[in-house]
């Protein structure tokens, strides 16, 4: 087709209307005619022409509520630290946090809570090293500095 010719001329608008009624596929319509599949896509909706769902029919679930299927890693942690803030907060932990278990970069692992202490590249540079609270990076007391509620609230009005 020429480049100076229009995409949808009545005789292409007429196939498209017999094809969608008779049940065609978007992709199959837009294969017959020789335009794109968006291309039927809009023109269809200009044209107001819908397919309507007959009464009842139940909507497709969603993915993440599929059965069996583990909740994604942010939603957990979400969940994790809602729980650790309902509980009653002291208001300053009682002593400070003990640097028994500090460990170097090639030490660190996922076992170990991966708060960074000092300055990287100062000679004596290190991480916390202490077990942290499952599903997250850090311990409790590096959680409670890291994730504090209503942080994001505080600093967007800032």
């Amino acid at each position: 087709m020429p480049l100076n010719q229009p995409t949808w001329t009545a005789e292409r608008i007429e196939l498209l209307k017999n094809r969608f009624e008779a049940g065609l596929s978007c992709r199959e319509i837009a294969n017959d005619i020789g335009v794109s599949r968006n291309a039927v896509i809009g023109k269809l909706s200009r044209l107001n022409l819908t397919r309507e769902k007959p009464p009842g029919t139940p909507r497709p679930a969603r993915r993440d509520s599929v059965k069996g299927r583990p909740k994604s890693i942010p939603r957990l942690q979400y969940q994790l630290l809602r729980k650790l803030y309902a509980e009653p907060q002291p208001l300053a932990d009682p002593e400070p946090i003990s640097n028994d278990a500090c460990c170097s970069l090639q030490e660190l692992s996922e076992a170990r809570c991966r708060w960074p202490i000092g300055n990287p590249g100062a000679t004596d540079f290190r991480f916390c090293g202490i077990t942290p609270v499952e599903s997250l990076p850090y311990c409790l007391s590096h959680t409670r500095l890291a994730y504090r509620p209503g942080s994001r609230q505080r600093a967007a009005r800032a």
